[in-house]
């Protein structure tokens, strides 16, 4: 007799693969037929933690480039930059449509007479189905709010929200330059203000200072929060940062792989089951990851993690307190 496979007994119920979270292929097949790709663009912006108006030298692990390492050089028009990436991306997929996302830096840190013109031609970007913007939740002034409001009424608009942890200590060490408090602030007046958004919630494993149990605080809270989405992140060490003069000063030691992809697990169990899972891990740039290097297996580290939720008989939500 044929053994069911895990695909055939999985349980979760936002999965039609042997995934037990909530991914977000799945939400993107479910709610628009097919594939969809995401772009990331690099408008040219920066942070209030770079330029001094609440820090300098921005968060400790960025690269000059503040997360988008994998977007375009700034000074392409958007355009040119989304069709360069759409053609290359063409050639390895099949799409339905595509995603543009503002990602580098912080994308609603800018008067309106910046954003507007910015912000009103993405959702007629070729093929683009829904539009992503990347930002901090301290830097949602009454202006952006309504910008933002605009666009989500035009297309289906997802506001990526850093946070990275729930612990202020954690974040003084990193320099975030913004306490949790702030951040529910920002994400209240975000989900009032613009009700039409989807909000996704930004955590990153293994800062400084924090061990299993801060991480696992901080995904329980996200998900008390009623985030739509959230997206998990491995520290990585670049060439040129802060966190890389730690490291090199032995003062930063990287998590493990296996100690990731238990906590990771863990996380997922305390997730919601309708929140969507944007992503279990990230990339470093290659010519300037430092540590660790496990990191640049990332399938297989996101099939440790699958193995790990079939073997406990977890699935995403199933240790909701």
């Amino acid at each position: 007799m044929k053994r069911p496979t895990q695909r055939e007994t999985n349980p979760f119920p936002f999965s039609d693969t042997n995934k037990r979270y909530h991914t977000f292929d799945y939400y993107l097949r479910k709610k628009y037929g097919g594939k969809c790709a995401v772009i990331p663009l690099d408008a040219g912006f920066t942070c209030p933690n770079i330029d001094g108006t609440k820090g300098v030298g921005g968060c400790i692990y960025c690269s000059e480039r503040g997360s988008g390492d994998f977007a375009p050089p700034p000074d392409l028009p958007i355009l040119e930059q989304y069709l360069a990436q759409q053609a290359k991306i063409s050639e390895k997929w099949t799409c339905v449509g595509y995603i543009p996302y503002l990602q580098a830096h912080t994308n609603t840190y800018a008067p309106p007479s910046v954003l507007s013109p910015l912000y009103d031609r993405l959702p007629d970007l070729p093929g683009a189905v829904a539009v992503h913007i990347a930002t901090r939740a301290d830097c949602l002034s009454p202006d952006a709010l309504r910008l933002l409001r605009v666009l989500s009424e035009k297309t289906d608009l997802t506001v990526e929200l850093g946070l990275q942890t729930a612990s202020d200590k954690t974040a003084k060490i990193i320099n975030r330059c913004h306490t949790f408090a702030e951040f529910k602030d920002g994400f209240g007046s975000l989900r009032s203000e613009v009700p039409r958004a989807r909000i996704c919630v930004h955590l990153i494993d293994g800062l400084p200072g924090e061990g299993r149990d801060e991480m696992l605080a901080s995904a329980l809270t996200v998900g008390r929060m009623g985030a739509d989405e959230v997206k998990i992140h491995l520290l990585h060490v670049l060439s040129g940062t802060p966190l890389a003069e730690l490291y090199r000063r032995g003062e930063y030691v990287p998590m493990t792989r296996e100690d990731y992809v238990a906590t990771v697990a863990e996380q997922l169990t305390f997730l919601p089951p309708s929140c969507v899972v944007g992503r279990l891990t990230g990339d470093g740039a290659p010519d300037r990851l430092l540590a660790p290097a496990w990191s640049r297996r990332k399938l297989a580290v996101i099939d440790a993690i699958d193995e790990l939720l079939y073997r406990n008989g977890w699935t995403q939500g199933s240790r909701l307190p």
